[in-house]
């Protein structure tokens, strides 16, 4: 099960962009793959026409990938992918528990944290799976260009090593390299603040601010990225690495990007709930930064870039103001002990 070369039963659980690339890459890598949706009309569309150009534009997948309507279809699985919203992923990894054997292994891949409780997803997911092992899977990719073979590099990352390897090598084809990591925890906050960052990103493009303005907010956001994950046990170095950095770039510089076109349309006078609706698409970074700026608060974390995201999402204060407020900060030394 999961060894380079043989055939794996897969779950992919959500029909969105990022399940339905991951879905197309695993079948055409060989293995029994089956998606499942809660939402009937999703599958419905894959079913007559094998495409949903809503999430994947011009994307056709493969005849031979399955269509659950039934979670319990997820019986006799080797892997299941939680690839819906974050929001979801605490009642469906419940939904599991007594479908699933305790030698599947799951694989999160959603990037947000838990709204209720602020937690990390996969240590939701263990608390409601605690037999089944964990793995994320996380890194700089658009569903878009994953699903069309462009070359990408992803991060397998879980506290059992022979776990991570069976994952990395479902995914490994001539288009996407798999690194492992140990460090789930940095792994998973990377992909979840990048999604806030992008944001601002997005707001600082729609206010017509240029490539100055965009290099300081990616560089001060990965300080802020390393404190809260040095705080919560993380190691600093993953935030150099593809989850951090790598991750950060490509969601801050992309049209691929929903969290950053949601952010112009803020950046440009549109109300927050009005440019998520516009979207038409979930934007995580809405909910993360909500999470993130909370998780901050708690645990005495200085995080001057997404407390503003928060406050013209959730307070209604205008871009402008915050952007002074940033600039007007009192100086600081660059180097802080969170990279020592």
């Amino acid at each position: 099960m999961g060894k380079s070369g043989s055939k794996s039963k897969i779950s992919v659980l959500g029909a969105g962009g990022w399940g339905l690339a991951l879905a197309k890459v695993l079948c055409e890598n060989g293995h029994e793959v089956s998606v499942w949706s809660k939402v009937k009309s999703e599958l419905d569309e894959l079913k007559s026409s094998r495409t949903r150009p809503s999430v994947l534009e011009g994307v056709y997948l493969p005849e031979d990938m399955g269509l659950s309507y039934d979670l319990k279809d997820c019986s006799g699985a080797d892997f299941v992918i939680m690839a819906t919203a974050a929001k979801y992923v605490n009642a469906t990894a419940a939904e599991l528990r007594n479908i699933i054997d305790r030698d599947c292994v799951i694989i999160s891949v959603a990037k947000g944290l838990d709204p209720a409780t602020e937690r990390t997803l996969s240590s939701v997911i263990s608390e409601q799976l605690p037999e089944n092992r964990v793995v994320v899977l996380s890194g700089p990719s658009h569903a878009e260009e994953v699903s069309r073979g462009v070359p990408t590099a992803l991060v397998s990352a879980s506290s059992d090593r022979k776990a991570a390897e069976m994952v990395a090598d479902l995914f490994i084809n001539p288009s996407i390299r798999v690194y492992l990591s140990s460090d789930v925890t940095g792994v998973e906050l990377g992909g979840v603040i990048k999604n806030v960052i992008a944001l601002a990103a997005g707001i600082i493009d729609g206010m017509g601010y240029g490539d100055n303005t965009k290099a300081a907010l990616m560089t001060r956001a990965i300080v802020e990225m390393a404190r809260l994950g040095k705080k919560l046990g993380g190691n600093v170095q993953t935030f150099a690495g593809l989850t951090g950095i790598g991750d950060l770039i490509v969601t801050c510089t992309s049209m691929h990007s929903r969290n950053r076109r949601c952010g112009i349309l803020i950046g440009q006078g549109t109300s927050p709930a009005e440019a998520a609706e516009k979207i038409g698409m979930t934007v995580e970074g809405i909910a993360s930064a909500k999470a993130v700026h909370e998780l901050a608060q708690k645990n005495s974390v200085e995080m001057p870039i997404v407390s503003a995201v928060y406050r013209v999402l959730y307070e209604g204060c205008s871009v402008e103001k915050e952007m002074g407020s940033l600039m007007r900060r009192s100086k600081k030394t660059e180097n802080e002990d969170a990279w020592f």
